[in-house]
């Protein structure tokens, strides 16, 4: 499929994460954006609604689309769902019969327990997909899924995935672990109610209990290590646009000792090129922050023992790493690529 323009239609392309996936596909040499959906914005063009995209040369021309428009166009090969959650199970009829593939960037098909699925996400338990979603992570999952429907990890889940999953998949902690997690105000997405005058200069709690993403990140660690885990997850939110950071503690086994959690992670995220552990960091700037890898698709990591306890930190951008910059890597993946076509790898700075 490389070897050809692979065609993409990205689905909810007015919202951030929708921008996002564009804007990175306008840089990607092997992708020729067919449709962009959006029924707000119909008829108008990118530019005017991602102003940051009015001036590449490829974005000339290219205007939303109501959904219905895409039964018009030939068949895409990939089709990214950018949908707010609960929108994607009424509109998959919609898209499937014109997509060989969907990328589902949105949490309706994250999880597996009915149960859970009926609490988190009500529109997806009484929207069945008539095919079950395959959950991806690429630097996690043993292949690339042969499903047609492909749900991609949150990005709030998948930042405590990367802290964690080491420690997991060695068997080095205890089932209790405690995670904190900081978010920025793109996580709302574009239709938040939230003022920014009640965010700027302001830093407050988020969700302390129930956050959706917390069975998502249970569910992984599960699958991923067979390991279960005693998990405490609260979110908090930040008064920047974007960028994630997570914070986990946990106790280790009798026995396990920093050497052991050094290999862990060297293990875990070796040949991985977008998931960067920190060597051996002592001062404040060695760790994760925001400023290393918001503009990239870059996860750094790093973790510190002391005392029979171990803190693992994460950071990433929520709109790439944890949501478009993973779902071109995706793309990349199934379709042939080099895996880091059309991703940045440097941050944006100051």
């Amino acid at each position: 499929m490389a070897e050809h323009k692979v065609r993409v239609a990205v689905i909810g392309a007015s919202g951030y994460t929708g921008g996002e996936v564009i804007r990175l596909l306008l840089e990607h040499p092997g992708v020729e954006l067919a449709f962009l959906s959006a029924e707000r914005s119909a008829g108008a063009t990118i530019g005017s609604v991602h102003p940051g995209l009015r001036n590449h040369p490829r974005a000339a021309g290219l205007k939303f689309r109501p959904l219905a428009q895409l039964a018009d166009v030939e068949p895409v090969d990939i089709a990214f769902g950018c949908l707010p959650t609960g929108t994607l199970p009424v509109q998959l009829p919609q898209i499937s019969p014109y997509a060989k593939r969907i990328l589902n960037l949105g949490g309706d098909f994250r999880l597996r327990d009915e149960a859970e699925v009926a609490s988190y996400y009500p529109k997806t338990a009484s929207n069945p997909p008539s095919e079950e979603f395959a959950y991806y992570i690429p630097e996690l999952s043993p292949s690339v899924p042969e499903s047609r429907f492909i749900s991609l990890p949150g990005c709030m889940a998948v930042s405590t995935v990367y802290a964690l999953y080491p420690l997991f998949a060695a068997s080095l902690v205890e089932e209790r672990v405690v995670v904190d997690a900081k978010t920025g105000s793109s996580g709302g997405g574009r239709g938040s109610s939230e003022s920014p005058a009640e965010r700027s200069g302001n830093f407050r709690v988020h969700k302390l209990h129930g956050h959706r993403h917390a069975p998502e990140i249970r569910q992984v660690i599960a699958e991923f290590t067979g390991a279960a885990m005693d998990l405490r997850f609260s979110t908090h939110s930040l008064d920047v646009a974007r960028g994630i950071m997570v914070t986990a503690y946990a106790d280790l086994r009798e026995g396990v000792t920093p050497l052991d959690v050094k290999r862990a992670y060297a293990k875990a995220y070796v040949g991985k090129p977008f998931v960067r552990v920190r060597p051996a960091p002592k001062l404040p700037q060695d760790f994760p922050m925001l400023k290393a890898v918001v503009g990239s698709n870059i996860a750094e990591v790093a973790v510190a023992v002391r005392d029979g306890q171990v803190v693992a930190v994460a950071a990433l951008d929520n709109l790439l790493k944890g949501a478009a910059g993973q779902a071109v890597q995706a793309m990349n993946l199934i379709c042939g690529f080099d895996e880091a076509a059309g991703l940045p790898s440097t941050a944006v700075s100051p």
